[in-house]
Parts: structure tokens; C-alpha cells; sequence
């Protein structure tokens, strides 16, 4: 365990013990970490750790449970265990890229496919935990597939969340949108996935309103602040908002949808 961010000894030890639990409650094939932490720009406690467990059979209620209360326990115990995400993927359907499978993220159990942005970065770049390689196991992803879906959820997911002022508000929200954006971008642009230290410089490239770049890049690689001023929040949202909306509308070809009312 050498990739980026596994010198913290907090991630490393949280890791092997996720490892060991999840063995212990399900038939753990292997364990793959994708995303900021496989890309090589991981962020301790800033950076998700997003990771796709194959299983040997599809998890019974009473191990679904088990899963459960292992990350519940977890979350209650150990660092950077927030930040933790999991997908349980059985190994009898990683064909079927739309299927939802069990998912834990963000303090909260659900479901949820392994999209094919996830999948072609698990079968790219994937930094194995445990067990075979993804690109073993997992089918490929065609280039046609990952643009339709990028479009996809641009178009039907992020675009109608330009229309909810409030949530621009939020760090989280003005982070994910923008560097989704910017990422998207690229992939359909150019093929390529990209980390989002380099989504921040295609942000720049783009025109991006330099105030909303320079404020993401110092919250995720800079001296933690406090949060700004309510004058600022609703200034950094409206820029970056409208900028995510005219930039998926060109993308996309989506047309302009009218403004909110005042």
C-alpha cells in the first residue's frame, strides 16, 4: 500500500480494517479503490475514499445487516472512516453496468449502480486492496457508453440542479458541480479521465469565474478556512452555478432554460 494519501497512517490502518471486517461478514472476492485516492491525488480528510468490494453471491438480508453495522461502527470509531464509500458488487453481475447493488456513502446505506465513469476508472488505473485486478473481472467500457452517460447525467442530473439557487450555497455542491463539469469536459472532449487538481486548471482554462476556482482549489489544497461570509456564498454560487449552466447547455445542446423566479 504505497499509492498516494496511503502514508497517512490513519487511511492505511482504516483500510486494513476494512479489509478484515468485510472478509469477515461477506465472500470477499477483491477490493478496489478508484477515484482521487487511485488517481494519485488524494486528500486526507478532504478526499472520498471510493471503493467497489466484489462478492462472491449477492448479500442476504442478514449480511447486508452485518455490512451495515460494520460501517456504522466504523463511522463512529475511526478516522477518516467519513469519508469512506463502498459499492458491494456480486461477482455473478458486473455485467450489468444500470443494475444497483448495496452501497454505503455518506453515513447512509442504499443502493446504487457502479457507473461507467467508475467502472472505466476500476478497469484503467483501480489500486487493488485485495484480489484479483478489475480489468480481470470487470467487462470493458466502450468509449460510446461512457460519453452517453456523461452526457446523460449532465443533462437530466446536474443541469435541472442549476435551477436550486440554495444548494449553491453549500461548499459541497459548488465543489461537485464544478469539477464535475470540468472533468465531464474533458472525457468528452478528449477521452481521457482526469483528477481534479487538473479539473481546476481545465476550470481556468474554460474562462471560469477565477474567485469560485481559486476558492475550491484553496479548500481542497490549501490552509482549511472558515466558512465566508453570507455575501460571498451567495456570490460564489450564482457565479459558479450560472457558469456550469451555459458551459452543459453548450455541451449538451440543452436548450436555456428560462430564469427562476426572483
Amino acid at each position: 500500500m504505497t499509492e498516494p494519501g496511503m502514508t497517512e497512517p490513519g487511511v492505511t490502518r482504516l483500510l486494513g480494517r476494512f479489509v478484515a471486517d468485510v472478509s469477515a461478514a461477506v465472500p470477499l472476492v477483491a477490493l478496489w479503490a478508484h477515484g482521487s485516492l487511485a488517481l494519485g491525488d488524494f486528500q486526507p480528510g478532504r478526499s472520498d475514499l471510493d471503493l467497489v468490494a466484489l462478492v462472491g453471491t449477492v448479500p442476504t438480508e442478514a449480511r447486508r445487516e452485518r455490512l451495515r453495522a460494520l460501517h456504522q461502527q466504523l463511522f463512529a470509531e475511526a478516522p477518516f472512516a467519513d469519508k469512506l464509500h463502498c459499492t458491494y458488487l456480486p461477482r455473478q453481475g458486473v455485467a450489468d453496468a444500470a443494475r444497483s447493488h448495496p452501497t454505503w456513502a455518506l453515513g447512509e446505506w442504499f443502493e446504487r449502480p457502479v457507473s461507467p465513469v467508475g467502472r472505466r476508472e476500476l478497469t484503467t488505473g483501480a489500486l487493488v486492496l485485495t484480489g484479483p485486478s478489475p480489468a480481470d473481472e470487470l467487462p470493458g467500457v466502450s468509449d460510446a457508453e461512457l460519453t452517453a452517460f456523461i452526457r446523460r447525467d449532465l443533462r437530466d442530473y446536474w443541469l435541472p440542479v442549476t435551477a436550486e439557487p440554495d444548494l449553491w450555497l453549500r461548499d459541497v455542491w459548488v465543489d461537485a458541480a464544478m469539477l464535475t463539469f470540468a472533468r465531464a469536459s474533458v472525457t468528452l472532449r478528449d477521452g481521457r479521465l482526469i483528477t481534479k487538481r487538473e479539473a481546476l486548471d481545465e476550470l481556468r482554462a474554460q474562462g471560469a469565474p477565477a474567485a469560485v476556482t481559486d476558492d475550491i482549489h484553496r479548500r481542497r489544497y490549501g490552509a482549511a478556512d472558515g466558512p465566508g461570509t453570507e455575501q460571498w456564498l451567495h456570490q460564489r454560487g450564482e457565479l459558479a452555478r450560472e457558469f456550469v449552466r451555459a458551459g452543459i447547455e453548450a455541451s449538451t445542446e440543452s436548450p436555456r432554460r428560462p430564469p427562476e423566479p426572483a
